[in-house]
């Protein structure tokens, strides 16, 4: 998982900031981006694809992420949005406002699968939550951080089950948006199969 970061130590950077997005596949709410600064020879053990971790080890590793990191930035951005600029450019640019939060500069940018609009030197690894420590912990952090607000908006609109299915496409979660319609939080640019359902069952 260091094998990124060890040739970038050896090429005499310190500062490798991670870069990933969650909630890309959502129906609803935000993409929520993290950044993160590890210390330099620093093996975390157990940190992985956040997708191949249970809910309990990401909210532990998260916790020890928090501790131990030189530097984290969060970056969110809304449904409205991402139905006006596409999912790609919002998962980007949540991206980028990430890389702003973080107080400390990095020299070099390893990102999962996309490019940030950013002077600062990156490179873009396929399944690099898979292949890279930073990457995989800024997974981690953008999931929990996400998983989190969902919490918050299922206590906002309780009909739709947000908390069970984090506003990914679920059987429950389309019949929610069947029965009730969508609510202020869903991605519109997202649902059209689904209205058009709607339309014809109603």
């Amino acid at each position: 998982m260091l094998r990124y970061e060890q040739e970038l130590w050896e090429q005499g950077y310190t500062r490798i900031a991670g870069i990933d997005e969650a909630g890309r596949g959502c129906l609803l709410g935000d993409v929520v981006a993290a950044a993160v600064i590890l210390p330099q020879h620093l093996e975390l053990q157990g940190v992985d694809d956040s997708k191949k971790l249970s809910a309990k080890k990401r909210d532990e590793l998260y916790d020890v992420i928090m501790e131990q990191a030189v530097a984290v930035g969060i970056g969110r951005v809304d449904a409205q949005t991402i139905d006006r600029i596409n999912i790609k450019q919002a998962a980007r640019l949540a991206m980028r406002k990430a890389l702003e939060a973080l107080l400390v500069e990095p020299e070099y940018l390893l990102i999962d699968a996309e490019k940030v609009d950013s002077p600062i030197r990156q490179l873009s690894v396929i399944h690099g939550d898979a292949l890279s420590q930073s990457i995989a912990a800024a997974s981690i952090v953008a999931k929990v951080t996400r998983d989190r607000l969902c919490l918050e908006w299922d206590l906002q609109y309780p009909e739709y089950g947000i908390a069970k299915h984090k506003g990914y496409a679920t059987k429950a979660h389309r019949e929610s948006i069947l029965i009730h319609g969508p609510c202020p939080l869903h991605r519109r640019s997202f649902l059209t199969n689904l209205l058009a359902q709607q339309q014809l069952l109603f």
